[in-house]
Parts: C-alpha cells; structure tokens; sequence
C-alpha cells in the first residue's frame, strides 16, 4: 500500500495522520483508476483490511473529500462516486447505454471564468458530468 504514502505529506501539512483506514481507501481508488461507489471502495478495501466497516468507508471518503484527496461525482443515474483527485476533468455520458467519456477541463475553461466573474465566486467545483446520446445510440 505503499502507493498511497504520496498522500502522507498532505495530511500531515493539515495536521492530520495516516490512518490505516485511509490508506487502503486510498490504496483502493488509486489503483482501480476509476469512480467508484462507497460500496465498490468498502467491498474492495476489505479484502485489504478485513476490520473495516462501511460507516468507517464513508466518514473516511468524507473526510478525503473535505481535505481535497478525492473528489466525488455523481453518475448518470444519480449515484455518488469517489476516485483521486487530480487533473481537472468533466465527463459525458449517455442517457441510453451508459458509456462515459472524459473531457479535459480546458473544453470548459471560459465557462467557468465567466461563472466566476458573473457571480463573485471562486473556486468553483471543477467536475461535470454532462448527459446526451453518444453516436452509437443516435444511429440506433
């Protein structure tokens, strides 16, 4: 698990440690690569971590998000999911098949200095997801 010791210095610069709890949660997103649910992060981690519960995984998952480690996303059908963060990017998903692809943030850049300066915020949370018909299922 040592792939996720990256992380270490990050707490630690906040003033928090490295828990075993978030370490193989950390662990688990960084190398599945994807978005998973607190379910599919709980399944896997405790295969790493047998003691650890599903309550823990989503106060831990909370606790990452809030500390700017992982971000979250919400899937086409509502559901939230967890991957580390990193490169800023948006994703675009069909409503019919459920295929997804990612968009860098650079497509949506303008967009998000024009939100910032129509509305005096800042920082504004830079993952979308965007829903329309990919080109598999406008043919079909």
């Amino acid at each position: 698990m040592s792939c996720a010791s990256e992380f270490v210095p990050q707490l630690r610069s906040r003033g928090f440690r490295m828990t075993p709890q978030r370490m193989v949660i950390l662990h688990v997103l960084h190398h599945e690569r994807i978005h998973l649910s607190p379910v599919d992060i709980y399944k896997k981690a405790r295969h790493e971590l047998p003691g650890i519960t599903e309550p823990t995984v989503y106060r831990t998952l909370d606790f990452l998000a809030q500390n700017g480690i992982v971000r979250t996303s919400n899937t086409a059908s509502g559901r939230l999911t967890y991957e580390i963060a990193g490169d800023d990017h948006h994703h675009v998903t069909c409503r019919e098949c459920g295929s997804d692809i990612e968009l860098k943030h650079t497509v949506l850049e303008t967009i998000y200095k024009t939100l910032e300066t129509a509305s005096g915020f800042n920082q504004i949370d830079s993952h979308m997801s965007f829903f329309g018909l990919c080109p598999n299922c406008q043919s079909s």
